[in-house]
């Protein structure tokens, strides 16, 4: 006996028969599962001095930090967002003044990172050797990464943002190796970093550096000027070459002083290339004392002997002017304990030395 098949029946346009999906507030492939927490009702937020200059899609990046890209352009493209009640293009510019509506999208709350510690927090405060209404400069100790990330809860700039929870903004404007010292620009204004970052790419910043290197460096080798490639080892750790197919480079070197064994240089890179000074020096023969990824182990192992504990490049000065006034200003940072300890100890062997 056949059966009649059962009809199915649609649902009414009216929509009673199933409320709308509401897809803002629908998850998207490859967002967490965590906890999401929606703004209850439409934002709108007047742009001002500060937020003025920046594209649409990345202002919206900023506030509604936990949201896919995906989601952002999305609601872009639908015309959810309007800036002064008008529809825009993510990559439009937003003015001083302007208004833009933000419609309640889900965010993914993020889980609790840890905080560094209220000693953590006091160092990096007593290492401010600078700080106006615009900008801070830190003396930063060897050890401590710029930002977290790579297995790090946190960084220079985690540590600063904790210890000032009144502040609005505080980016970093250039970066350092983990284990380099010296100093380091934080903007405390987005106008301030667009400026210094234009200063940096105008290479209207100087930077000056003092390494301690191996060998007897020669006074005639004042310059470096070879190409550097960057690469990747099997095991993933990054590495920078002297390379035909690299990116153009130039250092500086000017010797300051002579140890037994060691040299102690002034290094001031015009280019800003990853590892730059590190490599530049190996390629003269005189890798920085200290340096694991470009230093020979014997030769690491000698400088261990000396009581070594740590990569021998500090960020020695900063030639800058500042943003707002363009008021010329140079800084300078004294060297750690373990420097110092280096330095005193080689010292004092070529005295010694000298004597015999």
């Amino acid at each position: 006996m056949s059966r009649k098949p059962q009809s199915r029946k649609k649902p009414s346009r009216s929509g009673k028969a199933q409320p709308p999906r509401d897809r803002s507030r629908t998850p998207q492939s490859g967002q967490s599962s965590g906890p999401a927490v929606a703004p209850s009702k439409v934002q709108w937020v007047t742009v001002d001095e500060d937020m003025a200059g920046q594209r649409l899609d990345n202002f919206l990046m900023a506030r509604l930090r936990g949201v896919p890209k995906g989601v952002i352009y999305r609601i872009i493209r639908k015309g959810e967002v309007r800036v002064n009640k008008g529809r825009v293009k993510q990559s439009s510019r937003l003015g001083a003044g302007d208004v833009v509506r933000i419609p309640p999208v889900v965010q993914q709350s993020r889980p609790e990172q840890p905080k560094p510690g209220d000693r953590v927090q006091a160092v990096m405060e007593a290492a401010v050797v600078f700080e106006n209404d615009d900008m801070l400069v830190v003396n930063k100790p060897s050890g401590i990464a710029v930002h977290g990330g790579s297995g790090l809860s946190f960084g220079l700039i985690e540590v600063l943002r904790a210890s000032r929870p009144e502040a609005k903004f505080l980016e970093l404007v250039h970066r350092l190796d983990r284990d380099t010292s010296g100093l380091v620009m934080i903007a405390k204004k987005r106008s301030a970093l667009r400026y210094l970052q234009d200063e940096l790419r105008q290479k209207r910043i100087r930077k000056h550096y003092h390494a301690l290197v191996a060998g007897d460096w020669p006074v005639s080798v004042k310059k470096v000027a070879e190409p550097l490639l960057r690469y990747e080892m099997p095991n993933g750790e990054r590495r920078v070459k002297v390379s035909s197919e690299g990116k153009e480079s130039l250092t500086l070197f000017n010797r300051l002083e002579r140890f037994q064994g060691y040299s102690l240089v002034a290094a001031s890179p015009v280019t800003g290339r990853t590892h730059q000074i590190r490599v530049h020096a190996a390629w003269a023969g005189h890798p920085i004392a200290g340096d694991d990824k470009y230093m020979d182990d014997a030769s690491l192992k000698a400088f261990r002997a000396v009581g070594g504990q740590r990569l021998m490049l500090h960020a020695r000065a900063l030639e800058f002017c500042l943003p707002g006034s363009e008021q010329s200003m140079t800084l300078e940072a004294s060297y750690d304990e373990a420097f110092s300890h280096v330095l005193q100890v080689l010292a004092q062997r070529s005295n010694q030395g000298s004597n015999e």
